[in-house]
């Protein structure tokens, strides 16, 4: 249905996603295999939920079986700040600085597919972003959206890797786009020379060492031997300010949700010292900061105060 899938990615445009691909589901073994090994290597560190799915994971049939199509997209979201923008001293990564991009990218994939409904009214779908039981780097590099840099993250041609990712599984058979079959990393190596806590292999994150994890996922207080947050209390993105990819080929984002709020940029160190269980509800209403509760990020300030 050439004309179906043409016009799909004419509306996920339109919508406001910046790429979009389509591929044919298989059972990708070498995705699968590596999955498998980065679970037996404890490298998900207390993310059992990862655990749990992985054979959906694995093998997309076991989450949807009558899928026939992916369609992968992506959004642009960042917002021309860097961390030397917030003037409270603490770091926050750059994707939480706005509104939970979870309901909002979710919400435009809703969108796309009333629209294939229209086309096909028994068409059944299902709309996909990070909390689903999907590979979505590995879909989007076979859609040709872009290849997995040695940081684990997807970049892309036009505009690095500052994009939230999403699926739509569909039951119909679509065109399918060839694979972005390139490793445009090369010899380069800054990622991984630039993470402080050294988490980074190529192609392989180990969440044990990860700030990200440590200052979102993990609860209770932080293991002895990763105390340090080097300034961060909530996420980190040294691997991506320092991607050369991302230094050249940034574009802002046209989304107003995922700019900064106000208080971000502006508070003070003492404002976030200061900030009690209803300040952080008030700061971070639809945000997706709530993940870590104020426990945690307020574990995380003290963590850097100490």
């Amino acid at each position: 249905m050439p004309n179906l899938s043409l016009s799909i990615k004419e509306k996920a445009l339109e919508i406001g996603f910046q790429k979009v691909g389509i591929t044919k589901p298989i059972v990708d073994e070498k995705s699968r295999k590596a999955l498998e090994s980065w679970l037996n290597d404890d490298y998900h560190a207390t993310m059992e939920w990862i655990v749990r799915r992985k054979d959906e994971r694995g093998n997309i049939f076991e989450y949807f079986p009558e899928v026939q199509s992916i369609v992968s997209f992506g959004i642009n979201y960042f917002s021309g700040y860097n961390q030397n923008d917030l003037n409270g001293g603490y770091k926050l990564s750059n994707y939480a600085w706005g509104d939970d991009y979870h309901d909002y990218v979710k919400s435009k994939g809703f969108q796309l597919l009333q629209y294939i409904k229209e086309k096909i009214p028994s068409v059944k779908g299902i709309v996909c972003v990070d909390t689903s039981p999907v590979m979505e780097k590995p879909l989007a590099q076979k859609a040709g959206l872009g290849w997995q840099g040695k940081h684990t993250n997807l970049i892309t041609r036009d505009f690095g890797s500052w994009l939230f990712l999403g699926e739509l599984l569909l039951d119909i058979p679509l065109e399918y786009d060839s694979p972005f079959s390139e490793d445009l990393c090369g010899s380069c190596t800054a990622c991984i020379d630039s993470c402080p806590t050294q988490a980074l292999d190529a192609y392989i994150l180990d969440a044990r060492k990860c700030i990200s994890y440590l200052s979102i996922e993990h609860r209770g207080e932080l293991p002895n031997n990763q105390k340090d947050l080097h300034g961060w209390i909530y996420g980190c993105d040294i691997c991506q300010e320092v991607c050369p990819w991302n230094q050249k080929f940034s574009v802002v984002t046209k989304e107003s949700p995922f700019q900064p709020r106000e208080n971000i940029l502006n508070w003070r160190k003492e404002d976030w010292n200061q900030m009690d269980e209803d300040g952080f509800r008030t700061l971070f209403k639809k945000s997706p900061v709530k993940r870590t509760k104020f426990v945690g990020i307020k574990r995380n300030i003290n963590q850097n105060n100490s």
